[in-house]
């Protein structure tokens, strides 16, 4: 399992780009995490699904609230990732209006789950394999805080426990 002190693993997630600019072209564009990792400070979050309950009416909402103080306190970009293809990601990111506030990015095969060894398997409930819930401050590629939930808990990956953490 990924710990404080890591790298971030060299996969590729996908993000659904509605607005072409940038270098990037409308629809899903891959996402390399080392490149886009690399000398940045990130309050990274993942959720065990979009469009979930909890998800929807908690976690990103509290990214959301707490934006602008994570920026002024250091932090580049916020990502939320979810085991997820990228049409549902961009649909999640249009209906909680995180556009240029965080970054919706899609880990679809759940790679990047498995290679932090931050799965929650979720088949008896129809869902199949997906992320655990957590939140982890990355530096320059590097794990600084990193913040796992219970099974069935939201109580420390949350955008206010990530700001304390951060400034």
């Amino acid at each position: 399992m990924i710990k404080v002190g890591d790298t971030l693993p060299a996969i590729t997630l996908s993000e659904y780009v509605e607005v072409e600019g940038n270098g990037c072209s409308l629809g899903p564009n891959p996402v390399d995490v080392g490149q886009a990792a690399a000398g940045k400070t990130l309050a990274i979050f993942a959720v065990p699904g979009a469009f979930t309950p909890t998800c929807s009416a908690k976690h990103v909402p509290s990214y959301l609230t707490n934006h602008d103080a994570l920026k002024a306190a250091g932090v580049d970009e916020i990502w939320c990732l979810s085991v997820n293809d990228p049409f549902v990601m961009g649909a999640w990111a249009r209906e909680q209006k995180t556009d240029g506030k965080v970054r919706m990015l899609a880990d679809g095969d759940a790679a990047f789950a498995k290679a932090t060894g931050l799965t929650l398997d979720l088949t008896g409930k129809g869902l199949g394999l997906r992320s655990n819930r957590y939140s982890m401050l990355v530096k320059d590629g590097r794990v600084v805080t990193l913040n796992i939930e219970a099974p069935g808990k939201y109580e420390v990956s949350d955008g206010a426990t990530m700001l304390a953490q951060v400034k």
